[in-house]
């Protein structure tokens, strides 16, 4: 990195997303070192200085006044302070404000650094149990319905695992929008990682948007859903169903429990799954 300009830098630190001990000991150290902190919302990061033992001073940094606020803040950086951007969880820049920042920064050649951290996007891939190697990130979808289904459409051939934010009061509408026109592909939803109701459900678009309809959602999503390529593989048969419930049940879980976690995995439906179990 070359700093053209003084002695001050821009910072970026990406923060937990749920569970304070995720904090990095080098974001920490960026914390409490800052001149000043933009945050997105100065009263949840105020908890999180706090974990540290840190009191620097504090600027709201927000999609709403982030254009007008930009200039301010690099004024500063640009006079030899550092400042430290956070978001609410997560990193900054990703669907979080930070972009228009970081870009006229570099317009204007000022020292730019990342402190990188916890991140939903790569937790709830890992624990997806989908195809890890190639994925895209689409964030969140378009509110309006028209346009949604419209982007839904183009990456439908996408053959990539897929990834979006889903917010809770949308959580049904936009699962079923996914099944109706991705097709009832395998997917998983993560809600509240790192937390102590951390819960990801994994199934069948389809099922996992009757699942989401039958209550109230709470917490931020994160929704994974196959790639266009990756259901090409043949279902379980019955007797390959039949021989897992049976495995678990053999290792002491119970019959109904034993059927769910099949169904889950497999992307089927309850009934199917014990159907090819009441076959045998």
């Amino acid at each position: 990195m070359t700093r053209t300009t003084g002695d001050g830098r821009l910072v970026l630190v990406a923060t937990p997303i749920g569970n304070l001990g995720d904090l990095s000991p080098r974001a920490g150290k960026a914390l409490a070192e800052a001149d000043l902190v933009a945050a997105e919302d100065t009263r949840r990061t105020r908890t999180l200085l706090d974990h540290v033992g840190a009191r620097p001073p504090m600027t709201s940094y927000h999609e709403h006044n982030e254009a007008a606020k930009s200039g301010e803040l690099l004024d500063r950086v640009a006079a030899g302070e550092t400042v430290v951007l956070v978001s609410d969880a997560g990193t900054p820049g990703v669907a979080d404000p930070g972009f228009v920042l970081v870009r006229a920064a570099l317009e204007r050649g000022l020292a730019v650094e990342f402190v990188p951290g916890p991140s939903a996007v790569i937790a709830a891939l890992v624990l997806s149990g989908l195809p890890t190697d190639r994925f895209v990130f689409e964030g969140f979808l378009p509110r309006k319905a028209a346009a949604r289904d419209r982007r839904l459409a183009e990456i439908g051939d996408d053959p990539r695992t897929l990834v979006f934010y889903v917010a809770p009061h949308r959580a049904a509408q936009e699962l079923q929008a996914m099944a109706a026109v991705l097709g009832p592909r395998r997917a998983a939803v993560a809600r509240e990682m790192t937390k102590l109701h951390e819960e990801v459900w994994r199934g069948a678009l389809p099922s996992l948007a009757e699942r989401a309809a039958a209550g109230p959602v709470r917490g931020e999503l994160t929704v994974v859903v196959a790639g266009a390529s990756q259901d090409r593989v043949a279902a379980p048969s019955a007797d390959e169903l039949r021989e897992r419930v049976l495995a678990l049940i053999a290792a002491g879980v119970d019959r109904k429990e034993a059927i769910a976690r099949v169904a889950e995995a497999a992307g089927l439906s309850r009934r199917t799954v014990y159907g090819a179990t009441v076959g045998g």
